[in-house]
């Protein structure tokens, strides 16, 4: 399989998906993924958790704690632009955030359970709001105009993409 293959084995988001009318599916997404995430990881040893998903790509363990950092990031904008009129948000380097030593030493229950508790506030956020508040904005310095409506696709693929990530490294060594 190509190594751009492995990067998206769902695909590339695409922008059309972020609809009213997926919205809740979105929604029910995002609450589904640490419970995917688990499964995904499932009984793996420390050897296998250190196994990067794909060449030159990151381990197990750094997708682990990838996603409850950048869902966090992601949860916080929200927050900014439902307080704010469009604040400008600050990236963060996803890369360098893989690479500090938390990341190599905290045991994977804890962004485990970050992640759980994380999903469950965001959703709880989500069911609150009115079909008005998903067309509020922020200003992304790299990504332009993004609005909740598309923070709420997006965030949605990107748990599937990193689980997937992990189940297509399982099926692929036979673990």
């Amino acid at each position: 399989m190509a190594e751009r293959d492995l990067r998206y084995p769902i695909g590339k988001f695409k922008r059309e998906d972020a609809r009213p009318d997926r919205r809740l599916h979105h929604i029910e997404q995002i609450e589904a993924a640490p419970a995917e995430l688990r499964a995904a990881v499932a009984g793996l040893t420390a050897d296998r958790l250190d196994t990067p998903y794909r060449p030159g790509g990151w381990t197990v363990r750094q997708v682990i704690h990838h996603l409850p950092d950048s869902h966090m990031n992601a949860y916080v904008r929200m927050k900014l632009a439902l307080t704010e009129e469009v604040p400008t948000i600050k990236p963060y380097d996803e890369a360098r955030w893989a690479e500090l030593r938390d990341t190599r030493t905290t045991p994977i229950e804890i962004p485990l359970g970050l992640f759980e508790s994380l999903q469950q506030r965001w959703a709880h956020l989500l069911r609150s709001l009115t079909p008005q508040d998903f067309s509020r904005t922020y200003r992304h310095p790299e990504q332009g105009t993004v609005s909740l409506e598309e923070v709420v696709a997006i965030y949605a693929w990107h748990g599937r993409r990193h689980v997937a990530h992990i189940a297509s490294l399982r099926e692929r060594n036979g673990w």
